[in-house]
């Protein structure tokens, strides 16, 4: 069983935002697999699937992202499952817009769900997957700028990272943490 947790902000203020780009994976792989309408569950929203023989179960914390460890450390209790077992995906202010990396585990990087993940689990070795929402313009807060909806511009962009994320996460489950490195963290061609 894998344990998929895309980071975000609850609220309809918050849906297409930058900062909600774990969200929007998440979605797009419940659509894929034909996961379960979403149980409120661990201060969240958790959907079973199959991705190909095995179980996937995804959630999304409803803690905001600075808090998004509570919900973390509640469904890995509750299934017993080991944090190689889990994947964080969320969005990245130092990578280029749209592109995605893949990792076993690491620092947070100055990203406050992966962070609070980091606290609540008392370790920073579990996968992430990081989207690429690149820097903020000149004169923007970050803050702003995180919880700013993509432009026109930059939608196909991240309409192609949302689709090579899931298709990342695939492979992860079904070939492990090597394979999904090795195929998805080079720039899309």
């Amino acid at each position: 069983m894998k344990l998929i947790v895309g980071l975000g902000n609850p609220g309809r203020e918050y849906e297409k935002t930058r900062h909600n780009v774990g969200f929007m994976v998440a979605a797009e792989l419940v659509r894929r697999h034909m996961g379960t309408p979403p149980n409120k569950k661990f201060g969240g929203e958790i959907s079973e699937m199959r991705i190909g023989s095995g179980k996937g179960l995804v959630l999304c914390p409803h803690t905001y992202m600075n808090a998004s460890g509570q919900s973390v450390r509640k469904a890995i209790d509750f299934y017993k499952l080991e944090t190689e077992d889990l994947i964080l995906i969320c969005d990245d202010l130092n990578l280029a817009l749209g592109r995605i990396r893949i990792r076993s585990g690491g620092s947070a990087g100055g990203q406050k769900g992966l962070a609070d993940t980091i606290r609540h689990l008392g370790t920073d070795q579990y996968p992430r997957l990081r989207i690429g929402i690149d820097r903020p313009p000149a004169k923007w807060q970050v803050t702003d700028y995180v919880l700013g909806q993509f432009t026109e511009e930059e939608q196909p962009a991240i309409d192609s990272a949302i689709r090579r994320a899931c298709d990342a996460i695939e492979c992860w489950v079904r070939d492990g943490m090597t394979e999904a490195m090795t195929r998805y963290n080079a720039p899309a061609t």
